[in-house]
């Protein structure tokens, strides 16, 4: 489920992205740059923004580490950001629950984000 999820970004649809997390999903960031949200429905419809801003996303999975409903997955994620080409590293805690992704805390490297694209 995990790894479909990370896959399932590169198709650029928002359907795809959504149907792997729960009804009651909870988007939670640590990182100074990252928006938190609660509910698949609302979820979704951040999801078009995002993948407008960030053209080309891919995750690359590092390390993934499973133990009965959690998955802790390290990443690099890349794409193009406004013309620029950003890798920066995070890394994704995952609560899986009837199959899908129920809770995702998601800590990314916003300094590098902005050094890469001109703002740091």
């Amino acid at each position: 489920m995990a790894i479909s999820y990370l896959a399932s970004f590169a198709t650029g649809q928002p359907d795809a992205i959504a149907a792997h997390v729960h009804s009651d999903f909870e988007k939670i960031h640590w990182s100074a740059l990252g928006e938190s949200s609660v509910g698949r429905d609302t979820y979704r419809e951040q999801l078009p923004e995002f993948l407008k801003d960030f053209k080309e996303l891919q995750y690359e999975s590092i390390d993934t580490i499973a133990e009965g409903d959690r998955v802790v997955i390290s990443y690099v994620m890349r794409a193009l950001y406004d013309g620029h080409p950003i890798e920066i590293p995070g890394m994704l805690d995952l609560v899986i629950t009837d199959g899908l992704i129920r809770r995702r805390i998601d800590i990314f490297d916003s300094l590098t984000f902005l050094r890469q694209i001109g703002q740091a």
